[in-house]
């Protein structure tokens, strides 16, 4: 499977995640500048985490004009897998490629800190190798991270089994104290109708190591390498 990892001015994290990508099995990783507009023909293009054009204005809102954000939303109308990770999150957000936006945290403070988080609808490509109830600690860095959304938009995305993953405690219960940033329904990542555009505020490659002594995170990228080869099966 052919990665593509879209890197900002301002992006930090995009070789955190490159290294996750290039120790899956069978998987190639191209770096994509955001100037450019060619995916250079990837399965799959993540949007890294980071302070894209310093989070001027608001997070996400310059970057969503940069020339590639065109191919990107090209490449996911045509049914094309894109991933946005915190930063990456917002950006799609912005650029319109998922519903609703990233607020300020209730806190007013950037927060960074291990959560817990488990699983809305394990039958995505990205949670299809998470067992249903399972709980994941993954690590958390924003200071813009409160998902926000009209109630209509909120109904839909629960109906439809939008929503990737919820904040909760150690024990899997969702409680306003294992909400870090006070999201609606302690959401922690939604995804579009079509289920191939995918955002979330944790970053699953800081934890998908063994030397950080937690892979709680490879579980998201185990998912979508189990989803590619159902593909060419």
């Amino acid at each position: 499977m052919k990665f593509g990892v879209v890197i900002f001015p301002g992006s930090n994290c995009d070789h955190d995640l490159i290294s996750v990508l290039e120790s899956l099995p069978g998987a190639s990783v191209v770096e994509l500048w955001h100037k450019d507009t060619d995916l250079q023909n990837c399965d799959f293009v993540f949007l890294p985490g980071g302070f894209s054009y310093g989070d001027y204005l608001r997070s996400g809102a310059i970057a969503r004009y940069s020339p590639i954000m065109n191919s990107v939303a090209a490449f996911a109308a045509q049914g094309g897998f894109v991933m946005g990770i915190c930063n990456g999150f917002q950006i799609l957000c912005e650029a319109g490629l998922l519903p609703g936006a990233l607020l300020r945290n209730t806190s007013q403070k950037f927060t960074c800190d291990n959560v817990y988080l488990t699983p809305a609808n394990t039958q995505l490509p990205i949670t299809n190798a998470i067992q249903e109830g399972a709980v994941l600690k993954i690590p958390i860095a924003h200071g813009e991270g409160r998902y926000y959304a009209d109630d209509a938009t909120m109904e839909t995305l629960v109906a439809n089994k939008q929503v990737l993953f919820y904040y909760c405690d150690a024990n899997g219960n969702q409680t306003p104290e294992s909400n870090p940033n006070g999201s609606l329904l302690n959401i922690a990542g939604v995804c579009n109708s079509g289920k191939n555009v995918f955002g979330m505020m944790p970053h699953p490659e800081r934890c998908a190591d063994a030397s950080l002594f937690n892979t709680d995170g490879r579980k998201i990228f185990d998912s979508i390498m189990a989803m590619a080869a159902m593909q060419s099966a």
